[in-house]
Order: C-alpha cells, then structure tokens, then sequence
C-alpha cells in the first residue's frame, strides 16, 4: 500500500473509533451483572480511554504494552476521591475493565500477563511496607446476632420499617446481592406450606435460581414473616403488583414522586435502587452502633457465614446463594470461618 493510502486507512480509522468507543461504553453500561460492577467498569474505561488520548494510545484495541504502561501509571496517579495512589484490587478491576470493553466491541482482549506481574509487584511492595491497601478490604458479615441488633432499630409498625425488615432478612435468607434483591417483584416469591419460593435473578452465573427459603425458628428474625408483613401493608396502601422493594416517604406513601430541577426522576414504579438498598444495611448498622465496613453485601457474607459455621456443605451453601460451583468469592468466606471452626493448630498437643 502506498503512503497515500496508508494515510487514507489512518484518517477512516480516527472517525469510526469515537463511535466504537462510544458503543462500547454503552454497552459496558448494559451487561448484565451487579450495578456497581457494571458501574465501575463503564468508569474505569472512561479513565482508561482518557488517559490514552493524553498518551496518544489506542485504546481499542489496545496493545499489551500499552496496558503495562496504564497499569504502571495508575501505581502512582492520585485518584481525586481517595488524594491516593490506586489500589491493587482498583487496578485488578481496570484491566478486567479493558478486557470486557474489547469482548463487547467482538476484538479480542489484549494480553495481560505483564501487566498482572507488575500488580504483583505493586501488592508485594504494599505488603513490605506495610500499607493498608495491600488488604482487601472485607463487608462485615452480617451473622444472624448482627442481624438481630439491626432489626432492633427498626420501627416495624411503620411501612419503611417493615419494607426494611423484610429486606435485610430476605436478603441474607437468600444471599442475594442488593441489585438481584431490588430486581424481586411481588409475583417473584410465592409462599407456600414450607416457607417462601423465590425466583432470583443470579447476575454472576446469568440464570434464575428457585430459591427455598423456611419459615424461621423465630418470628422475629423469621423472613417468610416479614415478607408477609411486607405484603399485607402494601395491600392495605394500595399496591398489590411491581417492584417487591419500594421507596416509601416518612407520611407512608408508595413511590413519591422524586424531582430535580422540576424534572421527575427515579423510577417510576418506585422500585428501589441497589444503592438504596445498600444504604438500609449501612444505617441499621450505625443505628446498632456496629463496628467494620457494613454495605450491602454483608447480608450475603452473613449467610455464607452463617451457614458455614452451620455444618452445611460447600455446594449446598454454594447453589442456595447462586454462586457459581467454584467461586473463589465462597471459598474466601469460608476460610474466614474455618480458620478458627477447623483450625489444624487444635488438636496438635499445644
């Protein structure tokens, strides 16, 4: 091919990749998986291809060097929130990032086998220097003792407190993240002479689960209860359809209207958001004067926990909670508990 040429395939290549790069980030806006993951990764492309028009870096696709050389930037670049370096977990995550991007464009993902042997680096020199973000940082569980503190804040007479109750107990009785609790409607969990058959969106393995949740020992922790009450008190308000977890006003009324700038926002079944639903367990948590990082997916640690300690087996626990057979998230959650349940140091002679 003659310069000419050359030239003439550059000049095409510059005006369709704004809008390849455009359809990628919709589309990392739009797979199917947690919300703050599906977030995160639309962000941290944003970064990634911000940072390549700076650099003068093709960003799709995106060459093996080129993710080294990102990777070692963000070793070093402040991150605006946190006036901190990246951490290695934030970093793991961007290249995962640039990895989804391209499979969503049909390019195939760049090589990262460099850049993960200079996170690696970057971990071991955190861990010799003793600095926090060497850790991953861990939601508290939320063990069935915490969740019994929380539920005491509750005002259950109330709407709110019901809706509330019932979210923090079907949340860890199903070990569902928030963004597959929000996603219930009333239609998706039928009860039954057993208990509560609930059909579950599971983003991570991208099938439902007909999950079986008992009637509990007690009735105040007891989550097919709760989801009664739940039911019974939205019947009475008028709302017998929809979105199982709603907004509710302090007056006790269904899907208030939201606006800004006079514009109405939100949704308008009132559904509510993963991060509101997040926001119930960090503020049960802090009203039980509860110590540790608590976030939404406390409730779902709490029961794998809980289960663990429980004597129920690893795929039991496992399916129950729509992990995938294998998942290295469930393993890292029972270590937490056999470190001291299954310690091999007891029973040694000490």
């Amino acid at each position: 091919m003659n310069v000419l040429g050359e030239r003439h395939q550059f000049v095409v290549h510059l005006r369709v990749l704004p809008s390849v790069l455009a359809r990628c980030s919709t589309d990392l806006k739009r797979i199917r998986t947690a919300d703050s993951t599906r977030r995160a990764y639309a962000s941290d492309w944003e970064q990634f291809t911000d940072w390549c028009a700076v650099t003068g870096s093709s960003p799709l696709p995106a060459s093996p060097e080129c993710v080294i050389e990102y990777v070692t930037h963000l070793k070093t670049a402040v991150r605006p929130k946190t006036g901190r370096p990246f951490s290695p977990s934030s970093i793991e995550r961007a290249i995962a990032a640039i990895r989804t991007a391209h499979r969503a464009a049909n390019i195939q993902p760049p090589e990262t086998k460099g850049a993960r042997m200079v996170l690696t680096g970057y971990r071991d020199q955190l861990a010799r220097a003793k600095d926090p973000a060497a850790r991953t940082r861990k939601a508290a569980p939320a063990v069935p003792a915490r969740l019994r503190d929380m539920l005491a804040t509750l005002d259950r007479v109330t709407l709110i407190g019901k809706r509330d109750a019932a979210l923090l107990l079907l949340g860890f009785a199903s070990a569902a993240r928030v963004s597959e609790l929000v996603a219930l409607d009333l239609p998706d969990l039928v009860e039954t002479e057993q208990g509560i058959e609930a059909a579950v969106y599971r983003l991570k393995v991208k099938a439902f689960t007909d999950t079986a949740i008992p009637y509990g020992s007690n009735p105040a922790t007891c989550p097919v209860r709760a989801l009664r009450a739940l039911r019974e008190a939205m019947t009475e308000a008028g709302r017998t359809d929809g979105p199982l977890f709603v907004r509710v006003d302090r007056h006790g009324r269904i899907a208030p209207p939201m606006y800004r700038r006079g514009v109405p926002i939100g949704d308008s079944s009132g559904r509510l958001t993963a991060q509101a639903a997040a926001q119930v367990v960090e503020r049960a948590a802090d009203a039980a004067g509860l110590e540790g990082q608590w976030t939404g997916h406390s409730l779902r640690r709490g029961f794998a926990t809980a289960a663990r300690k429980a004597g129920h087996d690893i795929v039991t626990i496992g399916r129950h909670g729509g992990w995938a057979d294998g998942s290295k998230a469930l393993l890292g959650y029972f270590e937490d508990v056999d470190r001291w349940e299954d310690n091999p140091v007891t029973g040694t002679g000490l």
